[in-house]
């Protein structure tokens, strides 16, 4: 990728720019039966939908706080890189009642009515389907991002110094997530056009590290595989055969 690049939203502009149509995310969840392949252009189209949603429709502003309590999924990978692009600090776990918005999953409802401010729910279903039955007092994301324009230009675009991420109660500048997102691309000898399939959760730096940024950074693509015991040996083996996979992370 661009060594110039600064922010997890440069990053995703210089992965656009050198080839959009290539994967960059692949989502499985093995208790559904679910698959999703996402390439750096729809991806990016995702999360300036989502940034836009933040911004215009919630009213969201660099430095607000957004409790993140949802797993290892390919809309949490958007919504990471929407507050990274808006400069909204994403919390991952964070304490729905000490944030100024929230985004939950379905089984999150109950804690993030907490959250004083806005509050957004994702069904998590196959597809990114909308609620049956809308919960209520939360915005529906299946229902309000896909009417958001295609593009996105920030307000005020956020600095690598800028507070982007809260995760294992530390503090990621949106610098120190490039940072960090390439040494660890280079400890995992990640290239270009590699496939890393990671079976972690998002709840705390290695994780997200594998499931998003340093692929993002290496200029590789990430196989998010869910639930971790999801896959007995003859599966997980044809897996990483179909899926091409170079690089595992569990």
């Amino acid at each position: 990728m661009n060594s110039t690049d600064r922010t997890p939203a440069d990053l995703l502009r210089s992965a656009l720019r050198a080839d959009g149509a290539r994967p960059l995310v692949t989502y499985y969840d093995d208790s559904t039966g679910e698959r999703v392949e996402l390439s750096v252009a729809t991806f990016a189209n995702w999360v300036a939908k989502t940034a836009n949603l933040l911004q215009d429709e919630l009213n969201a502003e660099p430095g607000d706080r957004l409790a993140l309590l949802l797993p290892a999924h390919w809309q949490t990978a958007v919504w990471l890189l929407a507050c990274a692009s808006t400069g909204v600090v994403a919390e991952v776990d964070g304490d729905p009642a000490a944030a100024d918005l929230v985004v939950t999953g379905p089984g999150g409802l109950t804690g993030a009515r907490a959250c004083p401010g806005e509050r957004i729910a994702l069904s998590l279903r196959p597809m990114g389907a909308r609620f049956p039955q809308p919960p209520e007092g939360f915005t529906d994301y299946a229902v309000a991002v896909p009417g958001q324009d295609d593009t996105f230009t920030a307000y005020a675009p956020p600095g690598p110094d800028d507070p982007a991420l809260v995760v294992d109660g530390a503090e990621y500048s949106a610098g120190r997530i490039v940072e960090a997102a390439r040494a660890d691309a280079r400890t995992r000898r990640l290239e270009p056009g590699d496939r890393l399939m990671s079976r972690l959760d998002y709840s705390g730096w290695a994780g997200l590290s594998a499931g998003l940024f340093a692929p993002l950074a290496a200029g590789a693509s990430v196989v998010l595989s869910r639930p971790a015991d999801g896959l007995d040996e003859a599966r997980l083996t044809a897996r990483l055969e179909s899926e091409r996979i170079t690089h595992t992370a569990e």
